[in-house]
């Protein structure tokens, strides 16, 4: 009996969740299998080069044909996935984590501490997340540890902000005030009472924060700042697609399409989460 009240409220959000929202569900499960199980699915070695079949188009031996040093594209774009997944979770997760206790403290705390990391964070927020974690990238080194350092804290400002907006309304709560009343200390409060109740709208600006991760990822790869070749990533192969744009368009193409739907599957998923959090706001737009 005592669990029926949280079913209910899954099962309540769950169909809360539109058309939408499933499809980009099904899509980001679906590419994230295809990463994990990519050495089984890859049919070459991302890696291995074979001049004599450079620039093929889609083939009976190669389903997405050829890049101009020979390599298979759909291996490569299934090792590809695992590296803007991988970063784009982890540089969430990091940003997320760091951010929502920022905002946190400086909600509930509220004064000078609010004043000042408020300013911090404004400060990260003035310079586009680009350009910021294209001069982190530059001065750390493209390593896979760097590229999700700078990506995270780009993102962690956004995290900061949200959850510092809503710590401020839930801390005049009833709720709060009686557990102010009864002697519980701050540390305890946040987390064991009013975390909870933010969570939900942190998670949304997770997910939309994800796309971005993935889209900068790219942005990086393709102007020479990410990961070393020949690890494969989308936008490393978009950016040898263009240069080899007259020779074969489709090693461009694809590794852009699988960008944008990562990108689409991300926001859908977003835009769901806050219209069943909240229906308010599908109604007002």
């Amino acid at each position: 009996m005592a669990l029926r009240g949280p079913r209910n409220r899954i099962r309540s959000f769950v169909t809360r969740l539109n058309l939408s929202t499933w499809i980009g569900l099904i899509i980001v499960v679906t590419l994230v299998l295809a990463a994990v199980f990519a050495p089984f699915l890859a049919t070459h070695d991302p890696a291995q080069q074979n001049i004599l079949e450079q620039l093929l188009p889609p083939n009976a031996d190669y389903i997405l044909g050829t890049d101009q040093f020979g390599r298979d594209i759909w291996s490569r774009l299934l090792y590809g996935a695992r590296y803007s997944l991988t970063i784009g979770f982890f540089a969430i997760l990091a940003a997320l984590i760091v951010g929502t206790m920022i905002g946190m403290v400086a909600g509930y705390l509220g004064g000078r501490t609010d004043i000042l990391l408020m300013q911090v964070m404004d400060v990260v927020l003035a310079f586009p997340s680009l350009i910021l974690g294209l001069a982190l990238v530059a001065l750390m080194g493209a390593t896979l540890t760097n590229i999700i350092i700078a990506i995270a804290f780009t993102a962690t400002p956004a995290f900061a902000r949200i959850a510092r907006a809503s710590v401020i309304t839930q801390r005049n709560r009833e709720y709060v005030q009686a557990c102010q009343a009864m002697g519980f200390s701050g540390p305890r409060i946040l987390f064991l009472h009013i975390m909870p109740a933010i969570l939900p709208e942190v998670m949304v600006m997770a997910s939309l924060w994800m796309a971005t991760a993935v889209r900068t990822e790219a942005s990086l790869a393709f102007i020479g700042l990410g990961l070393a070749p020949p690890t494969p990533t989308w936008g490393g192969m978009v950016r040898d697609g263009f240069d080899n744009i007259l020779s074969g368009f489709h090693l461009a193409i694809i590794p852009s399409l699988a960008i944008l739907l990562l990108v689409l599957a991300f926001n859908l998923i977003g835009d769901g989460l806050r219209d069943a959090i909240d229906p308010r706001l599908k109604d007002a737009s």
